[in-house]
């Protein structure tokens, strides 16, 4: 098994000789964890598109060291991207910026525009800053999940995925535990394109002005399928008072069996999983739960709804794309 500890220099070295030669790696980052492929090269890009069964016309995130790191790849950086970089650079915030002609066309999906990120995670991090030296100046990284599945954030959950042949970096449990907030910089006035831990308010704060509403004439971006991150399970996304009455209804006719209840208010299901308060804490967990009933055999998963605060839009929006995966 070519599953390796983050925090060995021989490992790293290894891992990006493994991208400089083209091939794949599973990579940790804060958010989730990734399969990773050098951005620069078109044919190792399509093998990350093989892998997951992703289509080819849906665009990576390219993930780089730091800004120097991001000029390969952009024609130009307006001025909202800086502001961004400078604000949450490294951490879990993309910005789609327009692409470099000829570079990383495979991984834009065909798009003039290009996303990027810098992650926080010291293993990413150090696999970045060997993978530079052998002239890999940035890595394309979606989730290391299969297409539309939920997305990983402990390294034996990308084994479980892809099996023993794909090198994998274990760098434990990945912090921030979903996807980055997006944000298109590439025309006239940002817009967020999808939310994360990084809330609305902060990302406007950093701009000195309101973000623009997503409309259709917004690239593609990573993660923005009505229908995504969906378990095996059927996943019922449930506001507070429409789950206790559809569980009460189905404890009086006793059809509660192979029922997974993930809610604040504890109810006796037949696996009941407590939701966290605090919605950076249900952002940490939630991929990690969702594997976890569906490891236990769960037939569906009744999710309490998030408040409708600002702050939980994240965690709201990866539930509302994994509910819309199953249709009555």
């Amino acid at each position: 098994m070519l599953l390796l500890p983050g925090n060995d220099p021989e490992a790293i070295r290894a891992a990006a000789r493994r991208l400089a030669d083209g091939g794949l790696l599973g990579l940790p980052t804060e958010t989730v964890y990734g399969l990773a492929a050098r951005a620069d090269q078109d044919a190792a890009v399509a093998a990350i598109f093989a892998a997951k069964g992703r289509p080819s016309d849906h665009p990576l995130i390219v993930h780089v060291l730091d800004a120097a790191g991001a000029e390969p790849f952009a024609d130009h950086l307006p001025d909202s991207a800086r502001r961004l970089m400078e604000a949450f650079w490294p951490g879990p915030l993309t910005v789609i910026v327009p692409r470099r002609p000829g570079m990383a066309e495979a991984a834009a999906g065909g798009q003039p525009t290009v996303a990027l990120r810098s992650p926080a995670h010291p293993v990413a991090r150090a696999v970045l800053a060997a993978a530079r030296e052998l002239g890999v100046s940035g890595v394309a990284a979606p989730s290391a999940n299969r297409f539309g599945r939920v997305s990983p954030t402990l390294a034996r959950h990308v084994v479980e995925e892809f099996g023993p042949e794909l090198m994998v970096l274990d760098g434990g449990a990945c912090e921030v535990g979903i996807e980055s907030s997006i944000v298109d910089c590439s025309r006239a006035r940002p817009a967020l394109l999808r939310p994360g831990l990084i809330s609305r308010g902060r990302i406007e704060a950093a701009l000195g002005g309101p973000l623009a509403e997503a409309d259709a004439a917004a690239p593609k971006a990573s993660g923005t399928l009505a229908a995504h991150y969906a378990p095996s399970a059927r996943l019922r996304l449930l506001e507070p008072a429409s789950l206790a009455l559809r569980f009460a209804t189905a404890q009086a006719s006793g059809s509660l069996e192979g029922v997974a209840v993930y809610s604040r208010a504890q109810l006796p299901a037949w696996r009941w999983q407590a939701q966290p308060d605090d919605p950076a804490a249900a952002a940490h967990e939630l991929f990690a739960v969702l594997r976890a009933l569906d490891a236990e055999g769960a037939r569906e998963i009744w999710v309490e709804a998030p408040p409708r605060d600002p702050a939980w839009d994240g965690v709201r929006d990866r539930l509302s794309r994994a509910a819309a995966a199953f249709t009555d």
